[in-house]
């Protein structure tokens, strides 16, 4: 989630499906495009350092600048914690960002996320420090969530 506050963006669709298929064959994560309805990509979404023996795994989370505060990010977070919990044997996905994000907090949080804590001074942006937010979803917490399911759309 922390490069969407750092707004790194692929030029073109050809860079962002290169990035997807380079990651292809990477064992521990999952890549997916982020897809309007009409099949324009806007972004690009992952389980990454999956760890099955663990049961864990980190969210992220990458949107065009001009389809934030959409709600896109929400769905596909939905979508990604449905696949990592409905489809694969995750017990824990983690996710990371600045403290300062309050939009990529509120989308976390209105997914079920709960903020664990906080590594100090994590993140080097534009030459100044900064803390990043630890969040957590366990497959309980996602299990009480009252919401539809992905493969119930």
């Amino acid at each position: 989630m922390a490069a969407h506050e750092i707004g790194v963006w692929p030029g073109s669709l050809h860079e962002l499906r290169e990035r997807v298929e380079a990651n292809v064959e990477d064992r521990h994560r999952d890549d997916f495009l982020v897809l309007l309805a009409d099949g324009t990509p806007v972004g690009h979404i992952a389980l990454i350092e999956e760890d099955f023996v663990d049961g864990t795994a980190e969210a992220y989370l990458l949107l065009a600048p001009e389809h934030r505060r959409k709600g896109i990010g929400a769905d596909a977070l939905e979508a990604l914690t449905d696949l990592a919990f409905g489809e694969l044997p995750l017990h824990r996905v983690e996710a990371v960002t600045h403290t300062d994000n309050a939009a990529a907090l509120a989308v976390l949080g209105g997914a079920g996320f709960v903020r664990e804590g906080v590594r100090r001074s994590s993140c080097l942006h534009r030459g100044r420090r900064h803390d990043s937010a630890v969040l957590g979803l366990l497959r309980a917490e996602w299990e009480a969530l009252a919401r539809p399911r992905s493969w119930e759309h």
